[in-house]
């Protein structure tokens, strides 16, 4: 399977079109049905709660875009619906929740997070969840066993790399030095068969995308563009952006 053409035919809207200065957070719902008016994709994050849920939501912590505290992972998805986004009377949503919301109106590209533990439950869950959605969607992961398992739950979705040239242990304190080696330079890719790659922006041109995407073929999206110069960046070298802090048909 090739990616489709509608992974990169509209900008893709970073954890939905927030906006701070109109009270819109980060992957709530108002942010999502603010891409929908915009026809924009949305990009979002999913994160496992302890009863297994996915849930929307980008912080291992709820401190910084919540009234909440403490980790996601340790709350149930119950408790989590119970709580309010800061300055903001909405609450978090499931994926199921976003799925019912946006109902196959734009696209979805769903990064996976992971504490690189080799725990297949969300990718399991966002799979019982996709299996009745009608509408486009994607899933990809900085983890290459969080994509590697993609390949081998959800075969008939497009799934992608999310990559950057370096990691440190610093920036990624939840992984090994060998789980670090083996992202460098997408090197897990004829393993995991990523259908596109989503790469750090400030990070482009750099050889490994370029020859994902010239000679295999991978659609490139990059992230975040935030920039005028990351924006021609982008054009220059991307085939799409995942952009926020700015209205691109502006």
């Amino acid at each position: 399977m090739r990616a489709p053409a509608w992974l990169t035919a509209r900008p893709v809207a970073h954890r939905g079109l927030h906006d701070d200065a109109r009270g819109i957070v980060e992957n709530m719902p108002a942010a999502a049905r603010a891409a929908m008016a915009g026809n924009f994709s949305i990009e979002l994050d999913i994160q496992l709660t302890a009863d297994g849920e996915a849930m929307v939501h980008h912080d291992d912590g709820l401190g910084r875009l919540t009234e909440g505290s403490g980790a996601l992972r340790t709350k149930t998805a119950a408790e989590l619906r119970q709580v309010a986004f800061k300055n903001t009377s909405e609450r978090m949503m499931s994926l199921s929740d976003l799925c019912d919301l946006v109902a196959g109106r734009v696209p979805l590209v769903i990064e996976v997070k992971s504490h690189f533990d080799g725990d297949r439950r969300l990718v399991r869950r966002m799979a019982e969840v996709l299996s009745s959605y009608e509408g486009p969607a994607a899933g990809m992961s900085f983890d290459p066993d969080q994509v590697l398992a993609l390949r081998e739950l959800i075969p008939a979705r497009p799934r992608g790399i999310v990559a950057q040239r370096t990691y440190t242990a610093a920036e990624w304190p939840d992984t090994t030095p060998d789980q670090r080696a083996g992202m460098t330079y997408l090197r897990h890719a004829f393993r995991t068969r990523p259908h596109f790659v989503a790469y750090w922006v400030d990070e482009l041109p750099d050889i490994a995308p370029w020859i994902a995407r010239n000679i295999f073929g991978c659609p490139l999206l990059t992230w975040t563009v935030r920039t005028a110069e990351q924006r021609t960046r982008a054009d220059r070298y991307a085939d799409q952006m995942i952009f926020e802090r700015f209205h691109p048909d502006v």
